[in-house]
């Protein structure tokens, strides 16, 4: 089958552990046909380059959301008032909702009235709806938005929404700066509109999109479900919603409310319409069932890493220094290395000999000055310590990063320590902590994101920021060698089970088909002459191959109008009317001209024969 995937700030570029999960789902699926659709995020990220590509990759198509191009389109009188009445039905639907509660669950209003009715929600969900897919068809119609998007009008329509009653206290106290601010991100967000993928010859012509992550990736997929009937699948690690919250501290409490309420939205109509949703772990989809997602839409899905490097690490687990601790990992300040340092200092007083090893380096300058902080931290709390006076001194803490003699990679990083530790504050799916259970090492970690779902009992959890705690733990395995084993052994089984590229393509490779088989064919198979073929396509025809003739061809929707009619039921004569005289019963059919048309057997009949079986009834039995 032919798939859209559809990502943002990921594959095919070289950033992430996002890009690599999508590389190995596609190569995976060899038997499949992908057509990327890249959303960037950077100029860096175009800077650096694509990733080489598989031959199951036939096209590649990239839009810009950080170039903010002017598309030169000049609205008139009809589509201005077009534009005003969609984007203010938008607004209005964000500045009602009320913050700290997600759209799409019982908590959303539109009015400041708690007594709310009970399908309230339910009506401003449709209004979001209606003034989305509104804004889709303007774009269509004029050839873009990204002028309108950014004009006065749009700001305008966004304070008279705030200042409308009933609008939330923290929508109404949005300034003139604020509002600017929230339009520009909502434009940025919204700039998918004006793409020109939603064709025949774009994603009209794939039989199933797959959005890598929620959000603004998701966005060409619910536009391609409204135009071109493609079903939607979701793949989430982390909720948008739930990033928002976590990132842009700074703003104002009026535009943090503004845009949560459109992340919500938007999640909340992405699930709605999606025919399957797949997180990558639990903690991901309580999110996703608190922004409105049908439980029954969502199949847990792991993600898959390659254990293949880490093979070496994990049959030979008596090469670690019985003594050392591994820290492994991207350094920014959720990740809490100030706690990990202090609980380290406890340890010491416990295990004299025991060393500290962190591994990585910062990924922006607030990390470079965290990574500053923490090693001046390491400086003041083990002085550097030497065994005479003329001997040079040493620190039980190192900072290093990998590429280097010692560690030339991560493998070598978690092969070097007897025990791995994670203390962050804040984690979606650990997938350094995957990489430890791939490499046979005990762990002791932060109660954080979905680390108990991914260590199981493999491991030691603790409470994040209590340093006392993380130094219990880690001096109860580093005096117990025998424990130390057993969970590492058991956290290298539990990874190989669950977290391989092979269980989690293999997964996918099913809802592909699964998703497939429940969706109406939306081509019309054509013979030779240009006649409709009865039946149109069946499932099987989407693989890769010739399954067909070879002179038979598609009318794609959008053809031509003959092409799209109904096609004719088939019918079924029944032989043993034929053989017995006319009038009587079981004789053969009166002649087709003194009759009506014949009766339509459906499709399910033809094809699965024990459909039409006549089944045995048993009196008072119901």
């Amino acid at each position: 089958m032919r798939i859209g995937l559809l990502t943002e700030g990921g594959y095919p570029y070289v950033s992430g552990e996002a890009g690599l999960w999508c590389d190995r789902l596609v190569r995976g699926l060899g038997q499949h046909e992908f057509d990327v659709y890249a959303l960037t995020r950077s100029e860096r990220q175009e800077a650096r380059g694509w990733v080489p590509l598989p031959p199951q990759v036939s096209r590649v198509r990239t839009a810009s959301l950080w170039d903010a191009e002017d598309d030169g389109v000049v609205y008139g009188r009809r589509a201005r008032r077009r534009f005003a009445e969609h984007y203010g039905e938008l607004a209005a639907t964000l500045s009602a909702t009320v913050p700290g509660q997600v759209p799409g669950a019982a908590g959303t209003v539109s009015r400041a009235d708690s007594e709310a009715a009970p399908d309230q929600s339910a009506l401003e969900a449709d209004r979001f709806a209606n003034a989305l897919y509104g804004l889709a068809e303007l774009a269509r119609d004029e050839g873009g938005l990204p002028r309108a998007l950014r004009s006065e009008t749009a700001v305008r329509a966004l304070e008279r929404a705030c200042r409308a009653p009933g609008a939330h206290r923290l929508a109404r106290e949005a300034r003139v700066p604020d509002l600017l601010t929230v339009a520009a991100r909502l434009e940025r967000a919204l700039r998918p509109l004006s793409l020109d993928w939603y064709e025949d010859d774009g994603l009209g012509a794939v039989d199933l999109c797959h959005a890598a992550s929620g959000g603004t990736a998701a966005l060409p997929g619910l536009l391609a479900r409204h135009f071109c009937e493609v079903p939607l699948l979701v793949t989430e690690y982390g909720v948008r919603l739930r990033a928002h919250y976590l990132t842009d501290p700074d703003s104002s409490p009026s535009i943090r409310a503004l845009l949560a309420a459109f992340h919500g939205r938007l999640a909340a109509e992405t699930y709605r319409r999606a025919a399957l949703i797949t997180p990558g772990n639990a903690h991901a989809r309580r999110w996703q069932e608190r922004c409105g997602a049908d439980r029954a839409k969502l199949r847990t899905v792991h993600p898959g890493m390659d254990a293949t490097p880490f093979a070496e690490a994990g049959e030979s687990p008596e090469c670690a220094d019985p003594r050392t601790l591994v820290w492994v990992g991207r350094v920014e300040p959720a990740k809490d290395l100030v706690s990990l340092l202090h609980a380290f200092a406890e340890i010491r007083k416990e295990e004299p000999g025991a060393r500290l090893r962190i591994v990585g380096g910062p990924a922006d300058p607030e990390g470079a000055a965290y990574l500053a902080h923490c090693k001046g931290l390491a400086a003041q709390l083990f002085p550097d310590e030497a065994d005479g006076p003329h001997a040079v001194g040493s620190n039980p803490v190192s900072f290093e990063e990998t590429g280097g003699p010692e560690l030339p990679s991560r493998a070598d990083a978690y092969a070097s320590g007897a025990l791995v530790v994670l203390s962050s504050v804040v984690e979606g799916f650990p997938a350094g902590l995957v990489e430890a259970m791939f490499c046979g090492r005990a762990t002791v970690s932060t109660d954080v994101g979905a680390v108990v779902e991914a260590i199981g009992g493999t491991g030691l959890v603790v409470p994040p920021r209590n340093p006392r705690a993380l130094a219990e733990a880690c001096v109860a395995l580093l005096r117990d060698p025998e424990r130390r084993a057993r969970l590492g052994a058991a956290a290298r089984a539990r990874a190989l089970e669950l977290f391989t590229v092979e269980q989690n393509v293999a997964a996918f490779h099913g809802i592909y088909l699964d998703i497939l088989s429940r969706t109406p064919a939306r081509r019309v198979v054509l013979d030779e002459t240009g006649e409709p073929v009865p039946f149109s396509a069946p499932a099987e025809g989407h693989v890769p191959g010739r399954w067909t003739e070879s002179t038979a061809r598609a009318a794609v929707r959008g053809g031509p109008g003959w092409a799209t009619d109904a096609p004719v039921r088939a019918t079924v004569r029944d032989p043993a009317s034929e053989k017995a005289p006319a009038g009587t019963a079981g004789g053969p059919a009166p002649d087709a001209s003194d009759m009506g048309p014949p009766a339509a057997v459906p499709l399910t009949a033809i094809d699965e024969p024990s459909a039409m079986a006549s089944v045995p009834v048993t009196e008072g039995v119901r």
